[in-house]
This record gives C-alpha cells, sequence and structure tokens, in this order.
C-alpha cells in the first residue's frame, strides 16, 4: 500500500470562520509539490475528544500526520497533550526549550509566564521541531511503526519557515520525497476559461505531462505539471507543451507563474525606456495602487490624477467642458481626453484612464453599472475600447476587472504597436 499524508488543523476560530484557514491550503500546494500523495484534511476544535476522534481516524488511513495549532501556552491549546495521551505516551520535560522562550521574550524586553512551561513538554521520544521566529516548538514523532506526526504552530509565518528549514529536509531525507511535482501555471487575460479548454482541447488528454485549466478573479490559467526527479528534468517535459499552448492562444497568455498584469506591464515599460501616467474615475487610484504593489515601479510609473470631480476632469486634465456636457463623464471621447490630459501634464511616454460606472447606483437604462471605457494615449495616438462588466458580483468586482483590461489593452499596444 502506498503511503499517504493527512492534514490536522486545530483550532474552534477555524470552525468558526474567524480565521482563514491558510495553512491547509499551503500544505496542499506543499505536498503536492513533494509528490506526496495527500487525500484527507480535518478541521477539528480545541476538543480532546473530538482531537482524539480525528487522530483514530487518520491512523487507519495515512501514515503521516500534519497538525497545525494548537501548540500555544493557554489551556485551550491542546494538541501536544492529547497526542500523548492518545498513544499513551509520557510528557518529557525539555528544559531547553525554556531557555529558547526565555531569550526570545528577552530580545522583546519580556518576560515569560509561568503558562509558557508547558509549551517545553512534549511527548516521549519525539523529537523537537525548532520554532527559529516564536515561543512554539512543534514535533517530529514516530508513536508506531510506519506513523510519523508533525506539530506545528498556527501562525502560517512560524509554521511555513519551520517547514522549509526542517519538516522538507526531514521528508527527503527519510524517503518520502523520490520524485516531485513540478508545475508551470500559464496566466491568460481577455478568454474565458472554457474558450480556452476547447483551444488546447487535445493537449488536456496528455497524462505526462498533465494539462489542466482553472480560472480566478477574471483570468483563466491553465497548469502544465510532471513528476520528475529533478527541475531541469521536469523542464524539458514542460517546456514543450508551454510553446505549443503559447503559440495556440497568442497574446491572450500574457504571462506564467508569479507573473501579473502589472508586473508584465511594467518589465515591457522597462525594456523600451517608457514612462506611464494614469488618470482615473471610477477606479479610485486602484489602477495606480496595482502599478506601484511591484517593486521598482518608479522607473516607470510617473504618478496618477483620481479625478472624481468633472471640475478635476476639466480644469487638472483639460477635459473639455462641452464635451462633459454633451457626452457625460462616462464617454469614449472623455475617457480620451483624460488620457492625453494626463500624460501631457505629467510629460509620460503612455496615458491611461478609467472612467465608468462602478455602483452599486448611478446607472441609467443607457448607460448602466458596468460601463468602462479605456483611454489610451502614445506615441501612435490617442483611442478608447468600451466594456461592459457584469455588476452581478459588486462594486469590488467592476473596479478590479476595469484596471485588468486597462492593464491588458497597453501590454498588447506595447507588444504590437
Amino acid at each position: 500500500m502506498s503511503r499517504s499524508a493527512e492534514v490536522i488543523c486545530v483550532g474552534t476560530e477555524l470552525l468558526l470562520g474567524e480565521v482563514l484557514n491558510s495553512n491547509a491550503q499551503f500544505l496542499g500546494q506543499e505536498l503536492a509539490r513533494l509528490g506526496i500523495p495527500h487525500f484527507h484534511q480535518t478541521v477539528v476544535g480545541d476538543n480532546p475528544a473530538r482531537i482524539k476522534g480525528a487522530i483514530a481516524l487518520a491512523c487507519q488511513r495515512s501514515q503521516l500526520l500534519i497538525f497545525t495549532g494548537g501548540l500555544g501556552p493557554t489551556p485551550d491549546d491542546l494538541t501536544t497533550e492529547t497526542l500523548a495521551d492518545f498513544f499513551q505516551t509520557p510528557l518529557v520535560n525539555h528544559p531547553e526549550i525554556l531557555e529558547d522562550i526565555a531569550r526570545k521574550f528577552a530580545q522583546r524586553n519580556r518576560e515569560p509566564s509561568p503558562s509558557n512551561d508547558k509549551q517545553a513538554l512534549l511527548p516521549e521520544s519525539a523529537q523537537v521541531l525548532p520554532n527559529p521566529i516564536g515561543s512554539a516548538p512543534g514535533i517530529v514523532w514516530q508513536p508506531r511503526p510506519e506513523l510519523t506526526i508533525f506539530t506545528f504552530p498556527g501562525v502560517p509565518k512560524e509554521f511555513h519557515q519551520m517547514w522549509h528549514e526542517t519538516a522538507v529536509p526531514y521528508l527527503q531525507s527519510t524517503g518520502w520525497v523520490s520524485a516531485q511535482i513540478y508545475s508551470r501555471v500559464l496566466r491568460f487575460w481577455g478568454i474565458p476559461e472554457s474558450t480556452l479548454a476547447d483551444q488546447v482541447a487535445p493537449l488536456l488528454a496528455l497524462t505526462n505531462p498533465t494539462v489542466a485549466p482553472y480560472a480566478s478573479k477574471g483570468q483563466a490559467r491553465l497548469r502544465i505539471s510532471t513528476r520528475a526527479a529533478s527541475k531541469e528534468t521536469a523542464n524539458q517535459v514542460i517546456a514543450p507543451i508551454e510553446q505549443q499552448i503559447r503559440q495556440i492562444c497568442g497574446l491572450h497568455c500574457f504571462g506564467a507563474d508569479d507573473d501579473t498584469l502589472e508586473s508584465v506591464v511594467g518589465d515591457l515599460l522597462k525594456q523600451r525606456g517608457e514612462t506611464l501616467a494614469v488618470a482615473e474615475s471610477c477606479t479610485g487610484g486602484g489602477l495606480g495602487q496595482r502599478l506601484t504593489n511591484i517593486s521598482g515601479s518608479s522607473t516607470y510609473f510617473l504618478g496618477g490624477v483620481i479625478s472624481y470631480a468633472n471640475a478635476v476632469k476639466r480644469d487638472l486634465l483639460h477635459v473639455n467642458e462641452s464635451d462633459l456636457e454633451q457626452h457625460g463623464a462616462v464617454s469614449a471621447i472623455v475617457a480620451e481626453q483624460m488620457a492625453i490630459g494626463v500624460r501631457s501634464h505629467l510629460h509620460s511616454t503612455w496615458g491611461v484612464s478609467i472612467t465608468g460606472i462602478a455602483g452599486p447606483d448611478g446607472g441609467t437604462e443607457t448607460k448602466p453599472v458596468g460601463l468602462v471605457y479605456i483611454g489610451l494615449s502614445g506615441p501612435a495616438g490617442t483611442h478608447s475600447i468600451e466594456y461592459k462588466i457584469s455588476p452581478l458580483r459588486g462594486r469590488d468586482w467592476v473596479r478590479q476587472m476595469s484596471t485588468s483590461h486597462a492593464l491588458d489593452h497597453l501590454r498588447h499596444q506595447l507588444l504590437t504597436g
């Protein structure tokens, strides 16, 4: 029988939805990356009987149990003592853990409380899984043959560092990781997931590498995955399929892995030695925020104008008063003049504008909520494009989609203009 891992997240706050269970998502991704089979996840509250029930069930079907949460100093932190009780193993005091806790508290000019003493009590024969930045250590423990248990604190920053520094090397050295799963995620904009799947349909039937479509926040994605002994071997399998997909999909594919529309646009502007300024109405600075989230964006992004009021459009961006009266602020001609105005005012190579109706109010029969115009002014001239974004997901969705459309439109111009 092949070995598999199981994740058990402990904490009533997770069950109540007070805390997002990002640790489960992280572990799912990490176990997949390492090629470790993983079929079950459990969330259980801070209750010894229920934790024992989760342990009993997990031991029947998995050989690697990974716990997160319940390692703190308070009475409701029960993971360690419940594990010891389930396997009928005494807890042993580790003075070196108390010394480590005292040292960390001293660095913050604080003293540990007596409740921290319980964090030094670990099951007999369990190894300490060091926590470099927090007070709660974990354990690596084999309470019975063919069963390994990891425990981690619930704080994601502490957990991630402990996982990478100690757990992964342990798993690699004990035979859990023979061949990892390597993936390349291609990112697309302006094409529905269903259309993308139709275009690459023959590739979806591949078994090595596998190709799988999925969507998130308006983007379509294709994940190309293979199991391999090294990254180099994996790239040899993945690269030809990636090239084939890019040829099929053309400019709809804007990047891969951690690329975003804003990072890709930034790279293109840097490569060309060009600059950008933006004028925003309905997005309230959202486009500028996305651009400035990229490290080094000051080399190409000069600034922006949030021109909600018509007076700002008129006085600062030099939008014609008669066009505002005749066509309204949400119109192609105003979007174009906003782009020209911000480009001229900030002396940039490119000017991008967004004007629209984000909702939930303000729409009319002729100009409904979700109507957006993107203006673009550059070396070859000025034009605008109209988008009708579904308002059903709310105002933030309209704004997010508007900024993405603007970035993608500029990307196309930088690549083809």
